[in-house]
């Protein structure tokens, strides 16, 4: 009898329940019903804004964190689904307010941190490229490094805004950060002083013992033609017979930027085709007359090498006139456009997919090289302002065989430019070309 009065609270407890959670369906239905779309909305849209507005009232209703359900973070967080869901992950993005204020900053050329461009690849975050004499080139982070830690906090699972918050700071203060070696895959722990970082656009140097100019752009920002420029007509008041470009680690800049610098070197021709959202193409055209259309050149590229620097790249090798000598560029294949937010975030959208002259599709593919040369994992490349000084045995023993190798090719080309025959002598291989060889 004992049993059966058991059996039966139970009975009791267990209709209760279902009661409680059937009560609990058909409130959050009557709630949910109530969700309104706001004006503006396209007709074929509503179901899917009122799909959006139930999550969001079921999120701040129901979920046990509140202090995370804020709604500062959900907005975020479905502004940055949205863009996520387009596929052109680390290119179209959103921005944070913050974010929004370091992307300005970029393009003018000065900002604080640790000097490193980073982007979401493959769900990590990723540095693209170190900026030239900042905390992250010192401290030997290269492009394709992962972070994955933050002081100490692991970041592998946070959103790219939020990572990227925990390693800003006031200039002078410190940040730890684990790193995923792109090369070898092992971890190391770095601690970098975050600084003011000063962008030099462009920078160049007589390499020592010859008469070749190594020609630094480290981003398109806004100015860089104009100093580009001041720098070619510098080379030719110098006599310069032969010019590395070195666009290792640009992760790019203003389109306006790259069309005219790419112009400096080009008699003719497009800099790049543009394809908009209705599959439409179109030819951007070289732009006045060129400063240089003649000098020998070699431009050098690396996995840090993106957008405009790609398009710089391609317009170069496609119309023959420089060899590429380096490693597969970045992959970035889109144009994008920033569009400001009320609360001044921003979206960063492609609007055009943009390609080589030749129609080469770059976005997720990245550029091939005509000369491929890997630089070894613990070396970085050599800046103009460290040759400045430097000897010529200095620059023999150094271990940036891009480099290198794009001085042997330009002595090469100078030589058989002049000796058009050897007569059956074996040609001549300058002493270069023999210690770049890796």
């Amino acid at each position: 009898m004992m049993r059966k009065r058991t059996l039966k609270t139970a009975g009791l407890v267990l209709l209760a329940l279902i009661v409680g959670l059937v009560s609990g369906v058909l409130l959050d239905r009557h709630l949910l019903s109530r969700v309104t779309v706001p004006p503006g909305i396209p007709d074929d849209a509503v179901s899917e804004f009122r799909l959006i507005g139930e999550a969001w009232q079921v999120i701040r209703r129901a979920y046990v964190d509140q202090e995370a359900a804020s709604s500062q973070r959900l907005v975020y967080g479905a502004i940055d689904g949205m863009v996520e869901s387009l596929g052109d992950t680390g290119h179209s993005r959103f921005l944070d307010p913050e974010m929004a204020r370091l992307h300005r900053e970029f393009i003018t050329g000065k900002f604080e941190g640790i000097g490193a461009y980073v982007e979401m690849q493959d769900g990590r975050v990723t540095i693209v490229a170190p900026i030239d004499h900042s905390p992250a080139q010192r401290a030997g982070l290269q492009a394709g490094d992962v972070i994955l830690r933050v002081d100490g906090e692991d970041v592998t699972d946070l959103p790219l805004d939020a990572v990227v918050n925990r390693i800003l700071g006031p200039a002078g203060t410190r940040v730890r950060l684990t790193i995923e070696d792109a090369q070898t895959g092992e971890t190391r722990q770095v601690t970098l002083e975050r600084a003011e970082i000063q962008l030099d656009l462009v920078t160049w140097e007589r390499l020592p013992g010859t008469s070749t100019a190594h020609v630094r752009i480290s981003s398109f920002s806004d100015g860089a033609t104009q100093d580009l420029e001041g720098t070619l007509a510098e080379i030719q008041e110098q006599d310069m017979d032969g010019l590395i470009l070195d666009l290792r680690n640009n992760p790019g800049g203003l389109l306006d930027e790259v069309v005219r610098a790419a112009s400096l070197f080009l008699e003719g021709g497009n800099v790049l085709l543009r394809k908009d959202a209705q599959g439409e193409i179109a030819p951007v055209e070289v732009e006045g007359e060129p400063l240089a259309p003649d000098i020998p050149m070699v431009v050098l590229v690396n996995g840090g090498t993106a957008s405009a620097a790609e398009i710089a790249t391609g317009a170069l090798q496609d119309a023959g006139r420089a060899t590429v000598v380096g490693e597969t560029t970045f992959g970035t294949g889109t144009v994008l456009n920033r569009f400001p937010l009320s609360d001044e975030s921003a979206l960063l959208l492609a609007v055009e997919e943009w390609r080589t002259p030749d129609g080469r599709i770059i976005w997720h593919k990245g550029l091939e090289p005509d000369v491929r040369v890997a630089m070894p994992s613990d070396v970085a490349p050599l800046l103009p302002a460290q040759e400045r000084d430097m000897t010529e045995d200095a620059l023999r023993d150094s271990r940036d065989v891009q480099l290198l190798r794009a001085l042997e090719l330009l002595q090469e080309d100078a030589w058989k430019n002049a000796h058009t025959t050897t007569g059956g002598r074996r040609a001549w291989t300058p002493s270069f070309a023999r210690a770049a060889s890796p």
